[in-house]
């Protein structure tokens, strides 16, 4: 008898062809640089007026330089509070909405078209939101002007030249550009929790803030760790809206400078050294906080 040959596809090796892109993409755009960040910061390299200094070996030097200067911790409290001052807002009133729209029993009418409006800040650029709250709250805005005709102020309260009002600005920016995309993801969680959890609530007698408490929050764990990790990598990366805001100045006194566009100043100043490193302690503060934050919330009790 003639043994038919019998041919076998074999589909493995197409999935390694279809990851190629990402690989390439990935070794470029993002290990490539990241590697010659961590090169460039152990180098002195930068101009003095028209002659370029470097790149000479200086070993730890410039981390050296940044952690003796007093403006890293100041800059980094402000980034924390400007972030938390928007976050923690954030976060309730994404829950809270969240919580509502996914609630079958109190059938709110038009859920579609108010998941779009909650959304759509979202869309919009950092730089015309930021140019848009420079014009509203400026001293002859129409923020001072309704206010004194309210008779509130007796004259324009001048928001980008105190502490208080330009961090709360941008928090208030950062609030409102990012609490729909957050109300987006808690919800996808909520929908996820089995219905008959919440009925067998119900029938033992738990109240809405207990069910809350007791199931919604520990099986939404998921998301919400995603949601902060998320958020505080954004917050350090805090740039576009204080950046535009305060046309990087950071004023008043630099209470609202934070840390990215602290670096920004360092690269604006071709001193890639001290940019570099100051780079890498960002990547290793996100890290550090990450790991922290995630094996904090998913460590099982006992």
């Amino acid at each position: 008898m003639i043994k038919k040959k019998t041919s076998c596809i074999k589909y493995t090796k197409w999935g390694y062809i279809f990851l190629i892109p990402f690989f390439l993409v990935y070794t470029v755009f993002s290990l490539i640089p990241l590697i010659s960040t961590f090169y460039n910061s152990f180098f002195e390299n930068y101009m003095s007026g028209l002659t370029q200094v470097g790149p000479n070996f200086v070993g730890l030097a410039n981390y050296n330089g940044l952690f003796e200067n007093t403006n890293l911790l100041k800059f980094t409290q402000n980034t924390l509070i400007m972030w938390l001052m928007g976050f923690i807002p954030q976060i309730c009133v994404s829950l809270l909405l969240a919580a509502w729209f996914t609630n079958i029993r109190l059938k709110i009418r038009g859920k579609q078209f108010f998941k779009v409006i909650i959304y759509m800040p979202n869309l919009i650029m950092a730089a015309a939101f930021s140019m848009l709250f420079f014009a509203i709250f400026s001293d002859i805005g129409p923020i001072n002007d309704l206010l004194m005709r309210l008779g509130i102020l007796d004259e324009p309260f001048r928001f980008l030249s105190s502490v208080g009002g330009t961090r709360g600005l941008v928090a208030l920016m950062n609030f409102l550009m990012w609490f729909g995309n957050t109300t987006i993801l808690l919800m996808a969680g909520m929908m996820g929790i089995d219905v008959s959890l919440f009925e067998a609530a119900e029938v033992d007698g738990a109240k809405a803030f207990e069910i809350f408490r007791m199931i919604t929050m520990p099986l939404l764990r998921p998301i919400f760790i995603y949601v902060l990790i998320t958020s505080l990598i954004g917050g350090i990366q805090m740039f576009d809206v204080p950046q535009i805001l305060t046309n990087g100045s950071g004023s008043p006194n630099n209470s609202s400078m934070t840390l990215i566009m602290y670096l920004n100043k360092h690269l604006y100043s071709k001193n890639y050294g001290m940019a570099g490193a100051l780079s890498v302690i960002l990547f290793i503060c996100t890290a550090v906080l990450s790991l922290l934050i995630y094996f904090k919330f998913t460590k099982k009790e006992n």
